[in-house]
């Protein structure tokens, strides 16, 4: 995980990704580390795939955004994403800030993977100017193919990932900056290397 910092992941009951709804989670405690308990407010969802939902949730202790995407661990399928997501570090990459597990009263069990908050998607950008009638500016299309292919590099050589799902709705793109970050490790795998 960036930074080195190891999450404790506390089991929590009844975590819904309402507007409105507080999350409370304690991360830290190990390896000498101070626990800490940390409230989260669920704004809004901004995501959902076949896997779990993606919602905006704001810090009530530093009001930092963060993304919480919720996941249920199905014991029929491994999800390697949590693992994934703690091997790397790049500025290409949206980034793990710590995880926990929320239960709810049926017994179902959640991953809850709390990440940087980035803004947009290269799908709805598109979009947008598909609406206007326009073509994307060549220089914004040079600019995110260029760190889609960093972030790519990254994930091969360094941390031997692949994707396996990378699409414009996989892709967050901050409209200030125009930094772009590969998210959605739901489908990832580590590459095998065979040597001859």
């Amino acid at each position: 995980m960036p930074g080195g910092k190891e999450m404790s992941v506390p089991v929590l009951d009844g975590n819904e990704a309402k507007a409105g709804h507080i999350i409370s989670t304690t991360i830290g405690g190990k390896n000498g580390e101070p626990k800490q308990t940390v409230c989260y407010m669920a704004e809004r969802v901004v995501g959902t795939g076949s896997f779990g939902t993606v919602f905006q949730a704001k810090c009530i202790e530093t009001g930092e955004t963060v993304a919480i995407k919720k996941v249920l661990q199905d014991r029929r399928y491994k999800n390697r994403e949590l693992q994934l997501m703690r091997t790397m570090d790049h500025p290409n990459v949206v980034s793990l800030k710590h995880c926990f597990f929320s239960s709810t009263s049926r017994d179902d069990v959640f991953l809850n993977l709390v990440m940087e908050y980035v803004p947009e998607t290269v799908y709805r950008v598109l979009e947008h100017y598909n609406n206007l009638h326009q073509s994307m500016p060549l220089i914004y299309v040079k600019l995110h193919t260029y760190q889609i292919f960093r972030g790519l590099a990254y994930m091969h050589t360094v941390a031997g990932i692949s994707h396996r799902d990378l699409k414009p709705q996989n892709v967050l793109v901050d409209p200030l900056t125009h930094q772009v970050k590969i998210c959605d490790f739901g489908s990832a795998k580590m590459l095998e290397v065979n040597v001859a």
